[in-house]
């Protein structure tokens, strides 16, 4: 009898630590290079007890309303002057808890093989949000095409364009749709998790940005959570051996890791 308990309990007790279910965590991100790392990462954060539920956003304002609200418990999208800006702007309560991957911004054209060859007065199209076209104008600044007003930060404005000699104009447009601007303009600054999608390669890119500054992308989770212990176990899930192969022999160099 006794053998008989003994043999029951040890077939018990595995299955009750197989039935043990994985915690739920839904992360927002952007569709291209974002989600497709999450789902290199989800098996990974699987194996740390974590049940990784990716959720796609179009766009770079709903995923932290999302966030702020409750809808999900993550997400990976944004880097950390974005996140400055939203919440001065908004008032979310959202942190960083850890960096993740760099996309060098790049200066498209489907009618000019160099930005030498954009016409005076040609147009640029650059992202309508203050962080991202900041950032598209800091690399035109960079590049010399232009030269912006002194302490602008990282969040410079057209209107703090103080030297413009090819008198280029600038169209601000939602930074989803910088891609399909590039039919009706000379170039477009777009970011490389929307030029993937749409068939750009940062190979091509006119101007590319150099893999410098804030512009890290990272997991951000609400302010209450950050303590959270399955906050530290998505951040290491994320940044591992094996996130890092997947980015390199995807990406090619067109994303960089942080790690």
């Amino acid at each position: 009898m006794l053998r008989a308990i003994t043999l029951a309990i040890l077939v018990t007790l595995p299955s009750l630590a197989q039935a043990e279910p994985l915690k739920r965590v839904r992360i927002g991100a952007t569709p291209g290079p974002h989600a497709q790392i999450l789902e290199a990462v989800r098996p990974i954060a699987a194996r740390n007890g974590l049940d990784l539920q990716i959720i796609e956003f179009s766009d770079y304002v709903i995923p932290n309303e999302a966030l702020s609200a409750g809808e999900i418990e993550a997400n990976s999208f944004q880097n950390q002057p974005f996140l400055d800006n939203q919440r001065a702007d908004r008032g979310y309560k959202i942190v960083g808890v850890g960096l993740t991957v760099n996309f060098p911004l790049g200066i498209y054209s489907k009618r000019h093989k160099s930005f030498d060859a954009v016409p005076n007065g040609g147009t640029v199209a650059i992202q309508n949000d203050p962080t991202n076209g900041g950032r598209s104008l800091l690399l035109l600044q960079d590049k010399g095409v232009i030269k912006l007003k002194a302490g602008t930060g990282f969040k410079p404005t057209v209107a703090d364009i103080v030297e413009n000699p090819r008198k280029l104009r600038f169209i601000e447009v939602d930074a989803a749709q910088t891609p399909r601007a590039l039919e009706d303009v000379d170039a477009a600054a777009v970011n490389t998790n929307y030029a993937t999608p749409a068939g750009l390669k940062p190979s091509d890119a006119l101007l590319k940005e150099e893999p410098k500054g804030p512009y890290v992308n990272m997991l951000a989770v609400r302010e209450a959570d950050k303590d959270q212990p399955w906050v530290k176990t998505l951040v290491e899930s994320y940044r591992t051996p094996e996130t890092k192969a997947f980015v390199e022999k995807t990406f090619g160099g067109a994303v960089l890791t942080s790690w």
